[in-house]
């Protein structure tokens, strides 16, 4: 059957043909990026299984196994092989084995995947809910991160169909579970209410944040700043902000943008780290395009207290943050003081800092000059 030619009448039509190209290319690539790491991480832990069921000198390693093995992947420069990511995907092997199914012969072939490696953690059941060919092509591996951390299977299931049912992204499956949205289902008489109104404020996943995601970057050898941005008004006001500081001679000497920090099995980054000479201590800045809310200064004294914790060293005085969240209309600037019980001291801090309101006047003009 022959196909007819695509007839572009107007501008608005070649403006939509465009779009339309872009949008489903950039989803088409997100998705095969995904699989790709995905299959990688799975063929890892598949590889440890193996040799730890077979392998002739694995006695000599006993537990320090992933230990050892990790020091030499670091050698190698193989991103994410740190020992706990290591254990991840042994866990992610076993919790999902039926991967192997949405394996082509060829694929199998090529990585010279034993015929049939069996999973001996008997407290470990593979998951069924979900098609495997589901599973790897709809959920980003930090998606499976964290169903993998759920023991109960039933549990695990009920996540997993929530998620792809709604499109969840990262963030809001993490959200889901901590609200405990599985036992709330269990205990509610509407299940399919809850379900609606759970999905209807939901944050869906996108190709551009599932690019942003940690382990895609790190699988790409994409630096932190290139892809972590929240968007290109961010990346302006974050220029602007960085430029404003150094400039106001207060003794900020800049350090790093978008430093990625560690806390627990998960990573962070923060929009600005200033070390200042005069208070011989660590300023951390984070920017928010929303307005003031608890989770947001809370998530900065999270920082600063990490900062307190691994940074600080002999002849630093404690770490700072300010946070500057905006909505459209007005800015907010507020200070982060994590553990600082001394009022001496923190009036110190106050007074070498850049004001409230200076920070507050510099984000309502560049807003005003960006047309927000």
């Amino acid at each position: 059957m022959k196909t007819e030619a695509l007839s572009l009448r107007s501008f608005a039509e070649l403006t939509g043909a465009i779009q339309q190209v872009h949008a489903e290319l950039t989803a088409q690539a997100s998705r095969a990026v995904n699989v790709s790491l995905t299959l990688r991480n799975w063929l890892i832990g598949c590889r440890i299984v193996e040799y730890e069921q077979g392998g002739m000198d694995r006695a000599q390693y006993g537990d320090s196994l992933l230990d050892r093995l990790a020091d030499e992947l670091g050698k190698l420069a193989i991103p994410r092989t740190q020992a706990r990511e290591l254990r991840r995907y042994r866990l992610f092997y076993k919790t999902y084995p039926q991967i192997r199914e949405t394996l082509s012969p060829e694929f199998s072939t090529r990585f010279h995947l034993p015929a049939n490696l069996g999973v001996t953690d008997s407290q470990i059941e593979p998951s069924a809910a979900c098609r495997p060919t589901e599973l790897i092509e709809k959920l980003s591996f930090s998606h499976l991160a964290e169903l993998i951390a759920i023991d109960d299977e039933t549990k695990r299931a009920f996540y997993e169909i929530e998620c792809l049912r709604g499109n969840w992204s990262v963030r809001e499956l993490k959200r889901q579970i901590g609200s405990l949205y599985y036992e709330r289902s269990g205990l509610s008489r509407n299940k399919k209410k809850l379900s609606a109104m759970a999905n209807q404020a939901a944050e869906q996943a996108v190709p551009q944040l599932a690019i942003r995601d940690p382990y895609i970057f790190e699988f790409l050898g994409l630096r932190p700043k290139e892809v972590m941005g929240e968007s290109h008004l961010e990346d302006q006001l974050i220029d602007k902000l960085e430029e404003f500081l150094l400039e106001m001679g207060h003794g900020f000497c800049f350090e790093a943008r978008q430093k990625r920090i560690l806390i627990g099995d998960e990573y962070f980054f923060i929009d600005l780290v200033f070390y200042h000479r005069l208070l011989k201590c660590h300023v951390l800045v984070e920017l928010k395009l929303q307005k003031f809310n608890q989770e947001n200064i809370g998530q900065l004294n999270t920082y600063v207290s990490w900062y307190r914790r691994n940074i600080m060293t002999d002849g630093d005085n404690p770490p700072i943050g300010i946070l500057l969240c905006t909505d459209k209309n007005h800015a907010l600037a507020e200070y982060a003081l994590a553990g600082m019980d001394n009022q001496l001291f923190v009036s110190k801090y106050l007074l070498e800092l850049p004001r409230k309101e200076e920070m507050q006047r510099f984000i309502d003009e560049q807003l005003r000059q960006v047309q927000l």
